[in-house]
């Protein structure tokens, strides 16, 4: 039985579950639990683990999300590569419904999460010019064009507070200022993974367009999972064969971010 990983998926919205052949771990953090017990099983050679990021009942909007429970628990399980698949809206008119984004920037527009593990014992400033994994945004990509997918190979996701959606004044500012696309977990997930010395790599399925870029009543929660869920079958087989893809040696910046830092506690796993 496989009670260790080195690869982690976090599934957002509508993606509940990925391993057939699986073992339930539980992992206690000094954050509290994550947001479920999580799956650890193969994916041919490779161990992975996978956590629904709003629980497997969705019962944490985005803004409750336990994000330092979660990326705690995965590292110490041994992960130190996360895929973070996730649905957005898109900001542009060419990219629709059914696009595959992956990101290499964000934007942070979040306003009451705590956003660090170094909140005390010292200060300690992570670099964070760049927030995805360079060589898992470029498996992402290689493995999605592979499989024949709508592709938007970089892009900015803007991360908004939510649980609601944005208006349309908000959104039509977003797109002006030639951000891509809008979601409401990419962070501090992708913070606190670096923070760990984690890769990390977004995987965005664009199930709508935001509120200012086409007219009509805007989104609803509903329709994003339905559309999700058509997708779902899809999604699960690009993050399987991203996974496979990873490589097996980080030789990525992400190892080496705590480098020369002074750190106030040790790091799991």
């Amino acid at each position: 039985m496989v009670t260790k990983a080195d690869i982690g998926v976090i599934g957002g919205s509508g993606f509940y579950s990925l391993l057939d052949d699986a073992a339930e771990v539980e992992v206690s953090t000094p954050y509290g639990p994550p947001s479920d017990v999580i799956t650890v099983g193969r994916i041919g050679s490779r161990s992975v683990a996978f956590l629904p990021r709003h629980g497997r009942d969705h019962r944490f909007a985005p803004h409750l999300i336990p994000y330092r429970a979660n990326l705690w628990a995965l590292r110490s399980l041994g992960v130190r590569q996360v895929l973070a698949p996730s649905a957005v809206g898109s900001l542009r008119p060419e990219l629709g419904p059914g696009t595959l984004v992956v990101p290499d920037q964000l934007v942070d527009r979040t306003l009451g999460r705590t956003q660090t593990y170094y909140d005390t014992g010292g200060v300690v400033h992570v670099s964070f010019a760049d927030p995805y994994c360079p060589l898992g945004r470029t498996a992402a990509i290689e493995t999605a064009q592979s499989s024949g997918w709508e592709l938007a190979k970089d892009g900015t996701l803007v991360v908004i507070e939510g649980p609601r959606f944005s208006t349309r004044a908000e959104s039509r500012w977003f797109t002006s200022n030639g951000w891509t696309i809008v979601g409401m977990t990419g962070s501090p997930e992708a913070v606190l993974a670096r923070e760990l010395a984690m890769c990390y790599t977004t995987l965005s399925l664009v199930t709508d367009h935001d509120a200012g870029v086409e007219v009509g009543e805007g989104v609803t929660h509903e329709e994003v999972l339905a559309f999700f869920s058509t997708n779902i079958n899809r999604m699960r087989s690009l993050v399987a064969d991203v996974v496979t893809a990873l490589p097996e040696e980080r030789a990525c910046p992400c190892p080496n971010t705590l480098n020369g830092l002074s750190l106030p506690f040790e790091l799991p796993g």
